[in-house]
């Protein structure tokens, strides 16, 4: 096999390797120690649980409507925090006033406004989504603002020489250069909203992967809490590599994607 294709494939045989590993460490830990099961399964016990978890249509459902909340939130704050990030970055006098009360807004320990959603908004949906919302809003917001503030001097000058109007500059220099920025916020963000999805369904609520949760805690089901966490690190796994994918549909030509594309090949 040549360089090219074991570079290829190299992620594909080191993953599942790596995985395996894992869990036959995780096995031999647990049986050496003698470890109880509601401390610490084997994951043969896990994987069992994990089986009969799917094929309930109930962790469907809870699974359907963390990612609903997950993605909503992050919507959210994707357009709340594009359009900030291009107003902060372009008005620098905004910026610096508006400066300490947003970084003061994000030291706020989240979880401690939980209980203040749920009296404002009730146990539904809408806690959880703004509990995504606001912790994905931050990174977005920040990477923007940094991309806003990256086209160099020298490329404006260029389009001023081109007699390009604002629209012209915007679209072809500004919006471009920006791009990368905005997906570097959008594979941070996704992160954030589906850790803030789960912590609102963890206190407060009776749907989603973060209720099964506390519900196979309270039951004393370790087997199938660890499964629960399996499903919910799938679910991030697919939502960070859809933003992913779309990084390498609209910007294919940035370094970020064409450089990895070149080291998998």
């Amino acid at each position: 096999m040549n360089r090219e294709r074991f570079g290829r494939w190299l992620p594909w045989v080191s993953t599942p390797l790596i995985l395996v590993v894992f869990f036959l460490l995780w096995d031999v830990f647990v049986r050496v120690n003698g470890m109880s099961e509601l401390v610490l399964p084997r994951p043969g016990t896990v994987f069992a649980s994990l089986g009969e978890l799917v094929t309930t249509g109930d962790t469907w459902y809870h699974a359907r409507v963390t990612a609903i909340e997950t993605i909503s939130g992050f919507a959210i704050a994707l357009v709340a925090g594009v359009a900030a990030g291009v107003v902060l970055g372009k008005v620098r006098w905004m910026e610096r006033s508006l400066r300490p009360l947003i970084v003061a807004s994000q030291v706020v320990p989240k979880v401690a406004l939980i209980p203040l959603f749920v009296i404002w908004f009730g146990f539904g949906i809408t806690s959880k989504v703004i509990m995504a919302a606001m912790l994905a809003f931050f990174p977005i917001m920040l990477n923007v603002q940094l991309g806003v503030r990256s086209v160099e001097a020298g490329q404006r000058d260029v389009m001023r020489s081109l007699n390009a109007n604002r629209w012209q500059t915007f679209n072809h220099l500004e919006f471009k250069s920006t791009l990368p920025y905005v997906f570097a916020g959008m594979e941070v963000g996704i992160v954030l909203a589906i850790i803030g999805t789960i912590v609102g369904e963890y206190l407060g609520g009776s749907e989603g992967l973060g209720y099964l949760v506390v519900r196979t805690l309270n039951a004393l089901d370790a087997p199938a809490l660890f499964a629960v966490i399996i499903l919910l690190s799938v679910l991030g796994l697919v939502l960070y590599f859809v933003v992913n994918g779309l990084k390498r549909f609209f910007i294919p030509w940035h370094e970020s994607v064409y450089s990895m594309q070149e080291t998998n090949a």
